[in-house]
């Protein structure tokens, strides 16, 4: 593959995660003003990120083995050019209903490129150079996620809220068409041939797509797919309005009924010949525990953020600029600490980086349950340095080990699979913070709630340390997983024997919540 392929998928991997980012942080600064614009009420304007979160939340893994079928290139700029289309019209949009539905079908656009992102990268890059793309990616959308509230502030103060939905229309729109616009790499390097065969042998093993399942035969999961997204909008649904007053009953029928899909789903995908999520991704101990670590790790991150804003607004009376000023060591040390991470990943194996990651999540969290209102700048600033240390290296390191580890055939549903772990983690984060906030009495002693809570957080951070046992333990070594099918045989044999050796880990992945 061609350095200029390889620059340009980067582009679009790392310019599709930071779009994403970019749109849910500048949302939650506009939606009073949208509120008061449109006449709507607070419920309705809720689902404007509720609804998007449902979309992308269920469609992510069978978008993800859309690509494995059918190409990450041509889902992905189908995804981006739909995502920047939608943001275009939900700036034109006269009422909130509008505005809705048009966020549902940017969650479903959003989730068809989501995957792809990493998809693309998997397929550009050998396994021993995929680090510190992953790590850049992981950087911008940092930058992407600080930078949102400012400009989305700012472009709201100037030109009023619809302004902030034109943001990304331009770079989704150019990237999108980009990548349409490069031709497929060649499929091999042509000086290299097998001198039995007498056919080319491709010179990296792992530069081009694999052999799409369409072209193999292999059937889309549709039943699969459906049980799994009624499995995901139970839930997401449920944790959503699970800190709400008298909805006790409503959150443990939601939770039944999450259970009751989810064992259908599992039932289903052990009997189908073509599963949606096969089992070389999550037979692997490794991917199974990465995916627990994202969700670990950034349960707490946001929930921690959450505690926090509402401690510095609430008992030490700062302004919401304030408030960010306070907590952006967290995102500089998230912006920072992903190539530092990548270069770690040479040198150690990922269970020790993912473990001190981890470990570093739970003393910032302890860090700030400690705060009172006698606190200063530097107590709260280190507490958020901790945590955005912890939960960089932590993305950076979990993705690594998804990608890494699961079948190139299968990168669509592996990097699904990620992204879904960076929707859930979140939302649980706040829904657990939210409830054991109005469960300890907060309302009447503002701050009362911090310390439990965040404890409580801290111990989450802790299970997260005990499940980096199942990650590689040592430079070199990979974790056993069932076979690829053969024709992948070759690809995934060296993409093994590099598994930890060169995991430079430096954009990857994750998340974001891209």
């Amino acid at each position: 593959m061609s350095v200029s392929h390889r620059r340009i998928t980067l582009a679009g991997s790392v310019v599709g995660a930071a779009v994403v980012a970019l749109d849910g942080t500048v949302l939650t600064i506009v939606q009073p003003t949208m509120q008061r614009d449109l006449h709507a009420s607070f419920e309705q304007v809720q689902w404007t990120s509720t609804g998007y979160l449902i979309a992308v939340a269920s469609l992510l893994v069978f978008s993800g083995r859309l690509g494995d079928r059918y190409g990450h290139r041509q889902v992905f700029a189908a995804g981006i050019l739909g995502f920047g289309a939608t943001s275009a019209v939900i700036g034109l949009a006269s009422d909130i209903g509008w505005v809705i539905a048009l966020r549902v079908a940017q969650g479903v656009f959003g989730a068809l490129l989501q995957p792809a992102t990493l998809g693309m990268l998997r397929a550009a890059f050998p396994s021993d150079r995929l680090g510190m793309p992953i790590a850049l990616r992981t950087s911008v959308i940092g930058v992407a996620a600080a930078s949102g509230p400012l400009a989305g502030g700012a472009l709201a103060a100037q030109f009023g809220w619809r302004a902030v939905f034109l943001l990304n229309v331009v770079p989704a729109l150019t990237i999108g068409l980009l990548v349409l616009a490069v031709r497929d790499p060649e499929p091999c390097d042509p000086e290299s041939v097998d001198p039995k065969a007498g056919k080319p042998v491709s010179a990296d093993p792992v530069s081009t797509d694999p052999e799409p399942a369409a072209a193999s035969g292999a059937r889309l999961d549709l039943a699969g797919a459906c049980l799994l997204a009624v499995t995901l909008v139970c839930l997401v649904h449920t944790l959503v309005g699970m800190p709400e007053a008298g909805r006790a009953a409503v959150t443990a029928a939601g939770f039944a009924a999450t259970v009751i899909a989810g064992v259908a789903f599992v039932r289903h995908e052990r009997r189908t010949r073509c599963p949606l999520v096969p089992p070389e991704v999550l037979g692997s101990a490794a991917v199974a525990s990465a995916l627990g670590i994202l969700v670990a790790g950034s349960a707490v991150l946001f929930g921690a953020l959450f505690t926090g804003t509402y401690f510095l607004q609430d008992v030490l009376g700062l302004d919401p600029f304030h408030s960010a000023l306070r907590a952006l060591p967290g995102a500089v040390a998230m912006v920072l600490g992903a190539p530092v991470c990548a270069v770690l990943l040479r040198r150690c194996a990922p269970r020790r980086t993912a473990a001190v990651a981890m470990g570093l999540l739970a003393l910032g969290a302890l860090e700030l349950s400690g705060l009172d209102r006698t606190s200063g700048a530097m107590a709260i600033g280190s507490g958020f340095l901790l945590v955005g240390a912890g939960f960089g290296a932590v993305m950076v390191t979990a993705t690594a080990v998804v990608v890494r580890h699961a079948p190139a055939e299968h990168a669509g549903v592996a990097g699904g699979l990620q992204q879904t772990a960076m929707n859930i983690g979140p939302t649980l984060g706040v829904a657990a913070a939210t409830t054991l906030t109005a469960f300890v009495g907060a309302a009447e002693v503002p701050g009362s709630a911090t310390a439990p809570t965040l404890t409580v957080l801290a111990a989450v951070a802790a299970v997260g340390v005990l499940l980096t046992a199942a990650l590689p333990g040592r430079t070199g070594a990979a974790s056993p997983r069932p076979r690829a099918p053969v024709q992948a045989a070759g690809r995934a044999a060296d993409n093994v024997s590099y598994a930890c050796s060169k995991l430079v880990y430096g954009g990857g992945g994750g998340g974001e919540n891209g």
